[in-house]
């Protein structure tokens, strides 16, 4: 592998090594809130139809009507805009001696009213929470009041609390401004209730989405950490690869060249002992040591063919026929070798590249043998020196 890579595949891990390290951001509960749901109410309605508006915002004992018991009942559609629809009813006694109308009130009267209206969230202006929805909104309704029946323009302000996904408090205040009834006063009307919420669609808050980008980064870092690793990696390969078909091609040249080395050299050899074997071989009389003329053209013709070849080295061989004894004739052979080289190195052979061996009668090339009757034209043929090629 080159060092730049095998250094770059190192700084890559570590750096992988290092992301991973970090403290992985995980999304929990706290980072949803509900975008979108139907919410239903169930809580107290309280009247303040005193006449004096804005005077005594806050006079229960005078002014507020309230019962005893649950006396107002709504549902709602919450849509993840912001924006909530709303149908509420409500139920109410106006109670002898609070103040109605202006004056005080002599006679117990019922109140009835059901309204419709719009809501907008605040906190997709202020920012989301998941416990605290405070909210404004308009409306219409209708409702019949210390007798007079009355059609009203509303605008509401409250919040809501929640203590869980399902359940929650609600708190607000209407002012309620007639519309086809100039007898009836404007009034105003605060709710406190529970609330449930069903039909619930999550999401993430500001927090969670900032939190989910920040995983999602990481993991592109991640991903694309791992991504440049496996490109470093492939790299790698691809440059192991190569280098491993490169080693290969030079192993497969070099083979090659050997191949075609050992085969000239075959061929070159093939050459020199057709060359010898040209020659043919050197030789004796019956009974002797002493190089014959025909003897001596052979060799002058071997001694040729070292001096073409200074590499060339052989070993001589002498041998004899079969008659006579064996003592006798591994005696012969040994004279007829030393001879056979004595005059090759008259001839400019240099000792040191002929090595000789002296068999007897021990090599025969044909079947005269001890046993076995033969002429002398096939004893001749035993009667001879060998050269074998031992280096060249």
């Amino acid at each position: 592998m080159k060092p730049h890579i095998k250094y770059m595949v190192l700084l890559l891990c570590a750096t992988a090594n290092l992301l991973q390290a970090q403290e992985e951001p995980k999304l929990v509960a706290k980072d949803s809130i509900v975008k979108s749901s139907w919410i239903i109410g169930l809580g107290y309605n309280i009247v303040d139809d005193s006449g004096d508006v804005f005077d005594e915002l806050l006079a229960p004992g005078d002014q507020w009507n309230v019962l005893p018991y649950p006396s107002r009942i709504s549902i709602g559609r919450y849509f993840d805009s912001g924006i909530g629809v709303e149908a509420i009813g409500t139920y109410n006694k106006y109670a002898v001696g609070k103040f109605i109308d202006g004056r005080t009130n002599l006679e117990e009267t019922d109140y009835y009213g059901i309204d419709a209206r719009l809501t907008y969230d605040l906190n997709k202006i202020i920012g989301q929470t998941g416990w605290f929805d405070p909210y404004l909104g308009v409306g219409a309704g209708y409702m019949e009041a210390n007798n007079e029946p009355r059609a009203t323009y509303n605008a509401v302000v409250g919040f809501r609390t929640w203590f869980s996904d399902r359940f929650g408090l609600d708190f607000s205040s209407s002012g309620k401004w007639a519309a086809n009834n100039d007898q009836a006063t404007n009034h105003l009307q605060h709710a406190a209730g529970v609330v449930y919420q069903f039909g619930i669609t999550k999401g993430l808050s500001k927090k969670g989405e900032a939190k989910l980008a920040l995983i999602e980064e990481l993991d592109a870092q991640r991903q694309k950490q791992q991504d440049s690793i496996a490109a470093a990696e492939r790299e790698r390969e691809e440059a192991d690869l190569a280098a491993r078909l490169a080693k290969e091609k030079e192993e497969a040249r070099l083979a090659a060249a050997e191949k075609a080395r050992l085969d000239a050299l075959k061929q070159r050899e093939t050459e020199i002992r057709n060359e010898i074997d040209a020659l043919g071989f050197a030789y004796f009389d019956l009974n002797s040591s002493y190089l014959n003329a025909k003897s001596k053209k052979v060799l002058d013709g071997l001694a040729d063919i070292l001096a073409k070849y200074p590499e060339l080295e052989l070993q001589i061989t002498s041998h004899t026929d079969s008659r006579g004894t064996s003592a006798y004739n591994d005696w012969l052979s040994e004279r007829r070798v030393t001879h056979t080289k004595a005059y090759l190195v008259k001839r400019g052979v240099s000792a040191e590249r002929l090595d000789t061996e002296a068999y007897g009668e021990t090599h025969l090339l044909n079947e005269c043998d001890d046993n076995t009757y033969c002429d002398e034209e096939k004893h001749q043929e035993n009667r001879r020196s060998e050269f074998v090629i031992t280096k060249f």
